[in-house]
């Protein structure tokens, strides 16, 4: 199903973590209060929650965000 290699996979600061978003062809569809969902043409949705965008996040927390 999914042939990331997880070893391979660091912490990204929010804003790092977006950018890499809008370049893979995401766009920020809502945003309501510290939650933003992004959403991509194919219909793939990934919401981030932050407060600050140099928050971080660490690499189990990237890993349910890409397996979810």
């Amino acid at each position: 199903m999914n042939d990331i290699d997880y070893s391979k996979l660091r912490s990204l600061t929010a804003r790092k973590l977006i950018n890499a978003l809008r370049k893979d062809g995401f766009y920020l569809d809502r945003k309501s209060g510290n939650h933003r969902q992004y959403l991509h043409h194919d219909g793939r949705r990934v919401t981030v929650s932050f407060h600050r965008p140099g928050d971080t996040f660490r690499t189990k927390i990237l890993k349910i965000m890409v397996e979810d």
